[in-house]
């Protein structure tokens, strides 16, 4: 199947976006840029250690120095660390794991029901909010957006007679876009407040900072989130992919009754699943929950949620195809998931490549000098108010480009900015917000995100030619519509003097 995009060449937006795709189209193939990032890192890791760059770290007040990988051990380490950087890459076990249910859902047909009964009984106007907020919803999940969501949002559009890329991306905005938004507390907010609550006590040795500290903006973001992911892919995105033609079209038939008869025992099976799940975790010394305080966040349920949720396809694949005929004896289910390995090749190769590169520059403290220097630059600035708020969006925003983990930025900025901005009377809770914003806006357009490769491996299903500057494209609007949206916000709250979460205002002192 081919796609046949027709991109409309009118109006300075396309324009535009056209010359990102053609200009990032220009990079090599991921696997290759990967590679040459590698041997970058290396070679300006050991210029920076010859010109003994360093910086110190605002937490411990010692000195981090950049570390030349071209010496004897920086050599050793490459070579023996190889293996362990690739076994080790969290994103690759989390896919390979999440891939091995759902592909036994996806070959028994189980997926395919599903779409056709959604087909049949949703209003396809409002498939896009739905997916955007789905995706927006899934970080309570760890990561189980990027493997389980994106896919399927391809998947949900084709059935609907649109183009797959432009649900890849809808969700894939959601997911990645908007990771700091939820209607739930979720695993990323007790981690940051503690952080912040650790450089707040740098000023106030007995400051506390709740996990609930931006709970309000955050429920508010939700929205505004999926507000704008459905704007701009249907009228950005989705215009300038153009039709999806393939060798058949979407039928529009109702279900047999095998598939009827299958999807009800799934369901039966999806009960007691459930069922089972909340034995494990509802009572409050729920085997699944801390073991020594019994909370949910974080416990081993959330720890653990990708492996459930590959149990929950697996076994509910198996019953359906069961019930259905599509399959009869164990040696289809190992097919199954065989087929879905198969289909991964391409990216556990990318995989090994992403996690060298990852791994250098970690060895090489590139990353938090420049994380460091950064922030330096914000406070030599002498800006204050909303311009100085805005400015360490941007700050957040551009360092996100080049280091990927939300809590290993923060703990560098925190002890930084937090007590900068409490000193002249702003919360650090007003902080950790304007910080999340910028952490997530571009979350979905750096090569350095690890989830990138994965998505990027999903979207070639649909288009084997599509490189990483039409991924790029596909989701640079994305990027700065949810940034102008969310400073719009910020700046709203901030002026109006609204609660951040319960309890917590803009004002310190």
């Amino acid at each position: 199947m081919e796609p046949n995009t027709q991109h409309k060449k009118s109006g300075w937006i396309d324009r535009f976006l056209a010359f990102i795709e053609k200009l990032g189209n220009k990079l090599p193939d991921p696997i290759t840029l990967f590679f040459i990032l590698s041997l970058a890192v290396i070679v300006i890791s050991a210029i920076a250690a010859w010109l003994q760059i360093s910086v110190v770290n605002p937490g411990d007040g010692k000195t981090i120095s950049a570390v030349s990988l071209l010496t004897p051990a920086g050599i050793r380490q490459i070579f023996t660390k190889a293996v362990e950087n690739f076994t080790g890459f969290k994103p690759l076990g989390i896919v390979l794991v999440a891939m091995l249910g759902v592909g036994v859902a996806e070959y028994t047909g189980l997926l395919s029901a599903l779409l056709k009964q959604l087909v049949l009984i949703a209003p396809g106007r409002f498939i896009c909010p739905f997916l955007v907020f789905a995706g927006v919803m899934s970080n309570i999940a760890a990561d189980a957006g990027y493997v389980v969501l994106v896919p399927l949002g391809a998947v949900i559009y084709l059935a609907y007679n649109r183009h797959p890329l432009a649900g890849l991306a809808a969700v894939f905005a959601g997911v990645s876009g908007g990771f700091s938004a939820n209607l739930i507390i979720n695993p990323l907010d007790p981690l940051l407040a503690g952080l912040s609550q650790s450089a707040a006590q740098l000023i106030k040795p007995e400051y506390q900072v709740n996990a609930t500290a931006n709970y309000y903006f955050m429920v508010v973001s939700t929205f505004l989130i999926t507000g704008i992911g459905w704007f701009v892919t249907e009228k950005i995105i989705e215009p300038r992919l153009g039709s999806y033609n393939r060798e058949e079209e979407a039928q529009m038939q109702q279900l047999t009754a095998a598939e009827r008869k299958g999807l009800r025992w799934a369901g039966y099976t999806l009960l007691a699943f459930t069922v089972l799940i909340s034995a494990l975790v509802l009572p409050s010394q729920g085997i699944l929950r801390e073991p020594k305080t019994f909370t949910l966040i974080p416990s081993p349920f959330i720890n653990s949620i990708v492996f459930i949720i590959a149990l929950l396809f697996l076994i509910t694949g198996i019953i359906y195809g069961k019930c259905s005929g599509s399959i009869t004896n164990d040696k289809d289910v190992a097919k199954a998931m065989s087929n879905s390995m198969s289909s991964m090749g391409y990216y556990i190769v990318l995989a090994f490549f992403a996690a060298q590169f990852i791994a250098y520059f970690s060895w090489s403290n590139l990353g938090i000098i420049m994380a460091v220097n950064g922030a330096n630059f914000l406070k030599a600035t002498g800006f204050t108010g909303v311009p100085l708020l805005i400015l360490f969006i941007l700050v957040s925003l551009v360092i996100n480009l080049f280091v990927g983990s939300a809590s290993a930025k923060w703990a560098i900025m925190a002890p930084v900015f937090i007590p900068m901005f409490m000193l002249v009377g702003y919360s650090p809770e007003l902080i950790q917000a304007a910080y999340r914003i910028g952490d997530s806006t571009t979350n979905i357009i750096t090569p350095l995100m690890p989830y990138l490769p994965v998505v990027l491996a999903f979207a070639q299903k649909y288009d084997k030619s599509l490189g990483l500057g039409t991924l790029i494209s596909l989701m640079l609007p994305y990027s700065i519509a949810f940034f102008i949206g969310w400073i719009i916000l910020f700046i709203a709250w901030f002026v109006f003097g609204l609660p951040w979460g319960p309890g917590v205002t803009s004002v310190y002192g």
